[in-house]
């Protein structure tokens, strides 16, 4: 999908590691949210209160999900999952741009 229709966006950002990873949240119709970021270079980590889908729209990206050992490469396009109440690294290689559903 690659736009959202009849939806509230929240003006305010979400901002993380001074400013090096910003998102806007979308609420929709039936009050599901998703957030719509970009992430600098940089190595980061993330907890999660909710179950997470991160899509990644552009960019050169690594995470180690819970539970692994190694890093897996998720190139554009793809998309990886992150369970509730856990934490997750994600290395950023070049300048992402992801979108991240919440269940």
């Amino acid at each position: 999908m690659s736009e959202f229709k009849n939806v509230t966006i929240v003006k305010e950002a979400n901002i993380y590691f001074d400013g090096k990873v910003t998102s806007r949240t979308v609420i929709f119709e039936d009050g599901t949210r998703k957030t719509l970021g970009i992430m600098m270079p940089g190595e980061y980590e993330f907890g999660t209160e909710a179950a997470e889908v991160m899509e990644m729209l552009a960019g050169e990206v690594e995470v180690l999900l819970p539970g692994a050992d190694e890093w897996q490469a998720i190139p554009a396009g793809e998309s990886f999952e992150v369970p509730a109440n856990s934490k997750f690294g994600i290395k950023v290689h070049s300048v992402a741009d992801y979108c991240c559903s919440y269940e």
